[in-house]
C-alpha cells in the first residue's frame, strides 16, 4: 500500500483512498445495509445514492477489506462501458471484457471470455470465475448499473437470476451488489420504457435489501475537517463549519468542494491561517461560477420535462397533492436534486437552488442589455426602486413574446415570471452582491434576499391565477415578506411583487396591469 503523504487534501474528483484524501468511512453512512450477513447468508443486494456521494469509494474500500481476509474474494466491476447500448448482442461481451479487465486490476483470477450466446455469456464468465477463486466464494460488486437500459438490462438481471439459485462456492458469486443511482424497481421500469408496467417478481425478486447511502451529518462535516486540523494545525471558525453544512446540507461533494477550494485555491495548501465564514462564502461563489462538472450535470437535466415537471411547481411555489406520488418525483429524490424540507418538496439545498435558478435564466440574461440607467447611489446602496421601476418596464416591453418563445421551447412557462425576474436583477448586478432564493412546493411563493455592499433588499414573488383571490393573495403575500425579512434582515426594504396571471387581466392595457403602491413599509408592484 502506498504509504500516506503527509499533507492529504479535499478530494472533488473520483473515488477516494485514505492515502491521499481526507474521507470518512462511507460504510457509516450506509442506511438499511447488513454487510455481514450479504456474504454469510449468500445474499444480492441493491445500493442506491446520487451521483458522487461516496458509492464508488465504499465499493473499492469494502472489496480491499474483504481482500485483506480469508473469508472470501471480491471485486469492483463497473459497467459504464455499456452506457446506451441496448443490443445484448453487443453489450455482453462488453460487459464480460470489463469483468476480466477489473479481475486484472485487482490482481485477482481472469476468467477466460466464453465463445457462448450474449444470452448465456454472463452467467458462463460468472461461473467460470468462481471455479478460478475456489476455495473461497466469490463476491462481486457492480457499479453503474443504471446505466443498462432495455435488452441489455433484462438480460443482465435474469442471467444474475438464473446463476441465483446454484451460487454457492466454485459455481457461481455467493453475494452481488447492484449499485447506481436508483433502485431496482426504478431499472425495470426504465428498461421497459415506461411501455409497460413493471412487475416486481420479474426479471429479478431475489434483493434481499436496498441500501442508500446517506448524506453527512453535522458532526461528519466537523470531523472531516478535523482530519486537516490534525495533520498541519489548520482550524476552521464554527461559523464557517455552520455555512458549509446549511449550504450543502450536507452533499459529500459539495462538502469536499467548499473545503478543498477554501485550503487550495483561496488560502495555500500549507497555509495554516483559519479558514473563515468569509473563505467559505468566497470558495461558494467560486464552485458556483466555476459551473463544475458535478452541478452543471444536474442543472443539464433540467431540460427533461419529467424533470420540469417536478421543478416548475417547486420554483413557484404551488401545491400539487401527487406531486410526491409520481415516478418523476422519484426520479429526482434519486438525483439528489429534491428532498422533503419541512414537510414539502423542495430542492435538496441552497447550492442547487443557486444553480438551477442561474441555468434557468442563463439565457434570458445574455439577452438582457446592460443596464443605462443609474441603479447604484452615491452611498454603494442599491437604488432597489429604481430597479423595480425598469423590469417593469421591461416586463411591460417583452414579457408577452418571450413568453411566448418559451412556450414554443415547452420551457418552464409557469415559473417564467419568477424566472425573469430573477433574470433582471442578476444581470444588473453582474457578479456584485449576491442572491439568497427560498422556494418550495406548496409554498405560495418565491422570496429573494439580495444583498450589497452589506445592504439587504426583500422580494417576495406571487402569482394570482384564475381561480385566486387578489386580495387575499396580497394579505397574504405582505404577511409572508414581513416573516421572511423579519428571519433575514429585520427593517431592510421590502418588495412584493405580484404577477396577475388571470386570463380576464390579460385582456386588460398594460397601463392597468402595472401598478406601485405601499402597504405601510412594504412596496407592491402589480406586474
Amino acid at each position: 500500500m502506498t504509504a500516506k503523504r503527509d499533507l492529504r487534501f479535499f478530494n472533488t474528483t473520483g473515488p477516494c483512498n485514505p492515502e491521499d484524501h481526507y474521507m470518512l468511512p462511507p460504510e457509516d453512512r450506509l442506511v438499511g445495509a447488513q454487510l455481514h450477513r450479504y456474504i454469510r447468508d449468500k445474499l444480492y443486494w441493491v445500493l442506491h445514492a446520487p451521483r458522487q456521494t461516496g458509492k464508488t469509494t465504499f465499493l473499492q474500500s469494502w472489496m480491499r477489506e474483504i481482500n485483506s481476509g480469508d473469508e472470501a474474494v471480491a471485486c469492483y466491476v463497473s459497467v459504464e462501458r455499456c452506457q446506451g447500448i441496448s443490443d445484448m448482442s453487443k453489450s455482453m461481451p462488453m460487459m464480460a471484457e470489463a469483468i476480466r479487465t477489473y479481475a486484472e486490476r485487482a490482481e485477482l483470477p481472469v476468467p477466460d471470455m466464453p465463445d457462448i450466446h450474449p444470452g448465456s455469456l454472463l452467467d458462463s464468465i460468472l461461473g467460470r470465475w468462481s471455479v478460478l477463486v475456489a476455495p473461497k466464494p466469490l463476491i462481486v460488486l457492480f457499479d453503474e448499473v443504471d446505466v443498462l437500459q432495455d435488452e441489455t438490462m433484462i438480460s443482465f438481471l435474469r442471467q444474475l437470476r438464473g446463476g441465483f439459485a446454484s451460487r454457492g462456492i466454485g459455481k457461481f458469486p455467493v453475494s452481488i451488489a447492484l449499485v447506481g443511482m436508483r433502485d431496482l424497481k426504478d431499472y425495470i421500469t426504465a428498461s421497459k420504457d415506461d411501455k409497460m408496467a413493471p412487475n416486481p417478481g420479474s426479471p429479478f425478486n431475489i434483493k434481499a435489501d436496498s441500501a442508500v447511502l446517506s448524506n453527512f451529518q453535522k458532526e461528519d462535516v466537523e470531523h472531516l475537517f478535523a482530519q486537516r486540523t490534525a495533520e498541519n494545525g489548520q482550524q476552521i471558525t464554527p461559523e464557517a463549519l455552520d455555512y458549509v453544512f446549511e449550504q450543502s446540507r450536507g452533499q459529500p461533494w459539495i462538502v469536499n468542494s467548499l473545503f478543498m477550494r477554501a485550503t487550495m485555491r483561496i488560502l495555500e495548501q500549507e497555509s495554516t491561517e483559519t479558514v473563515t465564514l468569509a473563505h467559505i462564502e468566497e470558495a461558494r461563489q467560486q464552485m458556483i461560477l466555476a459551473r463544475e462538472t458535478h452541478l452543471d450535470a444536474l442543472a443539464v437535466r433540467l431540460k427533461e420535462r419529467r424533470i420540469r415537471d417536478i421543478i416548475e411547481p417547486i420554483l413557484t411555489g404551488e401545491s400539487d397533492p401527487f406531486l410526491a406520488e409520481s415516478d418523476a418525483f422519484r426520479l429526482c429524490l434519486d438525483l439528489g436534486l429534491v428532498a422533503v424540507e419541512r414537510g414539502n418538496p423542495a430542492i435538496a439545498n441552497p447550492i442547487y437552488r443557486e444553480v438551477i435558478a442561474r441555468h434557468l435564466t442563463y439565457g434570458q440574461q445574455l439577452a438582457i442589455n446592460e443596464p443605462k440607467w443609474a441603479w447604484e447611489k452615491p452611498d454603494g446602496s442599491l437604488d432597489m426602486d429604481r430597479m423595480l421601476q425598469e423590469f417593469q418596464k421591461f416586463w411591460r416591453r417583452h414579457a408577452d413574446l418571450w413568453e411566448s418563445k418559451a412556450k414554443a421551447r415547452e420551457g418552464y412557462t409557469e415559473a417564467f415570471p419568477h424566472l425573469l425576474l430573477m433574470a433582471f436583477l442578476q444581470r444588473v448586478l453582474n457578479g456584485g452582491g449576491r442572491i439568497e432564493r427560498e422556494y418550495a412546493a406548496g409554498r405560495g411563493r418565491m422570496d429573494l434576499g439580495i444583498e450589497y455592499n452589506g445592504h439587504w433588499y426583500i422580494i417576495e414573488i406571487k402569482l394570482i391565477r384564475d381561480y385566486n383571490s387578489p386580495q387575499e393573495i396580497r394579505e397574504e403575500g405582505l404577511e409572508q415578506i414581513r416573516s421572511y425579512r423579519d428571519k433575514l434582515a429585520p427593517a431592510s426594504p421590502a418588495y412584493l411583487v405580484i404577477f396577475d396571471r388571470r386570463t380576464k387581466v390579460k385582456e386588460q392595457s398594460w397601463d392597468e396591469r402595472i401598478s406601485w403602491a405601499f402597504d405601510e413599509d412594504v412596496a407592491i408592484l402589480g406586474c
